[in-house]
């Protein structure tokens, strides 16, 4: 089976909870080894926040659509974190702060997406 094949039949029988769960596991990991990386490598450690920072604005994005099924609080909170995650990003970019802020708020979604729950997913 190729690569695309299997990537085809994963998404359609994986859970949107649980898709979100492996996207946040990918951002971390890269935001990790980015943390980790020289001060040198530049581009590896702006492409981990960047890729970090899509994903936080797609998620805004999708809290404020009219046809999300998530709470308003919940809605709320999405989006003012993507806010945070934007102005922090900024702040570790111009090295006036670390990843480990961003590391700990996608460990901590991550571990609330690992709960099994009967509330929608938010994508």
């Amino acid at each position: 089976m190729s690569l695309r094949a299997y990537q085809q039949a994963a998404s359609r029988t994986e859970a949107p909870r649980d898709a979100e769960y492996r996207l946040f596991g990918q951002v971390t990991r890269a935001l990790i080894a980015a943390s980790e990386a020289p001060e040198a490598e530049i581009a590896r450690r702006i492409d981990a926040i960047d890729w970090n920072r899509r994903l936080w604005s797609t998620l805004a994005r999708d809290c404020a659509e009219p046809g999300n099924r998530l709470p308003q609080e919940v809605r709320a909170g999405i989006i003012s974190l993507s806010l945070f995650v934007g102005r922090h990003s900024s702040e570790v970019m111009r090295g006036d702060d670390d990843f480990e802020t961003l590391i700990e708020i996608n460990k901590i979604i991550m571990q609330a997406l690992s709960q099994k729950s009967d509330a929608p997913a938010a994508a």
